[in-house]
């Protein structure tokens, strides 16, 4: 697959449009979960998906290939939702309120009983949980918050989180420790609450 990424790449810098589209339809999607992931914002993660292809566009050819493409492209669209992220710092406080607010929204429509003949009650503690876990990963600082994601929701390996966020190995693995410390303490406070 590297292979085909870097023919893709080389192609894409020749004027192939076509091959550059291959390679944003194979990126897209783990694109946007990293956007979201970090920004907690489906409008937002996709403008940020939207400027990181545009970004990787017009670098294309600074690429040198010393990483894989995938690692190149995670890491400009983890900068870029960062960025994003400082832009709107002042909507973040009210973040956690709006989800508080969906999840007794959503807690509140068809509680007594689903078509499907679901537990109701099931189904409000995992919308509790959903919400609890969200706003726990909500709080966390934006450099805990994007090594979670990544670690977590896309599965990026250490030597891959290291070269997307350009620090070394040992410094990935001392976030991801506190990152999950954090988010450990934040939920433990949930379930004594």
């Amino acid at each position: 697959m590297e292979v085909d990424d870097l023919a893709l790449v080389d192609a894409a810098r020749a004027g192939d449009a076509g091959a550059f589209t291959a390679l944003v339809v194979r990126y897209q999607r783990k694109v946007y979960a990293v956007a979201l992931g970090i920004v907690r914002d489906r409008d937002q993660a996709w403008d940020v998906s939207q400027e990181a292809f545009v970004r990787v566009h017009s670098h294309l050819g600074e690429f040198k290939g010393e990483s894989s493409f995938q690692t190149w492209v995670l890491r400009i669209a983890s900068h870029l939702a960062i960025d994003s992220l400082r832009r709107e710092r002042k909507n973040r406080r009210d973040q956690l309120e709006d989800i508080k607010e969906e999840v007794i929204g959503e807690a509140g429509e068809g509680i007594l009983s689903t078509p499907l003949g679901n537990d109701p009650s099931a189904t409000l503690l995992r919308r509790e949980l959903a919400g609890r876990m969200q706003a726990a990963l909500d709080g966390l600082p934006e450099i805990h918050r994007t090594i979670l994601v990544l670690r977590e929701l896309e599965g990026l390996s250490y030597e891959e989180l290291a070269e997307s966020l350009g620090v070394q190995k040992g410094t990935v693995m001392s976030r991801l420790f506190h990152a999950r410390k954090k988010m450990q303490a934040a939920l433990e406070v949930y379930s004594h609450g």
